[in-house]
């Protein structure tokens, strides 16, 4: 407990504890990702591109938690690299929606596999109603982050 009575006990905050699990887990992957020559960003990239081909650099952004300039910058580099491939003009409007190439695909292959084995290690421990019930209140925290910001 802080002296000031107003603190946040860190072993108790559920936010706290969320931070520290995120961080946990992007160490993880990061660490299986990383002999393939693949960062989260990049792999966050080509599995939102497999799940749904065609989306924007702004869509590919949001997906993958990080600036459309960023991304801007990793679409490019993995069109020079072969892993994926973009229109020379945008079909309509400005948007160059980018697709996976064969070696985009097998690259992800190898790195869906990796980041699986993580997600199995981190939720070893728990039941498959644990799991369903982790899921439920997950979902519940970010909808009422996101939604329910007009109820205070």
């Amino acid at each position: 407990m802080s002296q000031s009575g107003d603190g946040i006990d860190l072993d108790k905050s559920l936010g706290y504890l969320l931070k520290e699990a995120s961080s946990a887990l992007r160490a993880a992957m990061e660490e299986v990702l990383r002999p393939l020559r693949m960062t989260i960003t990049h792999y966050s990239c080509l599995e939102l591109l497999a799940q749904r081909p065609g989306l924007s650099n702004s869509e590919l952004a949001r997906g993958a938690f990080v600036t459309r300039q960023s991304m801007n910058v990793l679409l490019r580099t993995l069109e020079r690299d072969g892993y994926v491939t973009r229109p020379a003009e945008a079909p309509v409007g400005k948007v160059l929606p980018a697709r996976l190439t064969p070696r985009g695909r097998e690259s992800l292959e190898k790195a869906s596999k990796a980041v699986r084995s993580v997600e199995v290690r981190m939720l070893a421990g728990l039941t498959e109603a644990e799991r369903s019930d982790a899921l439920r209140v997950l979902r519940s925290m970010i909808h009422s982050l996101r939604d329910d910001n007009d109820g205070a």
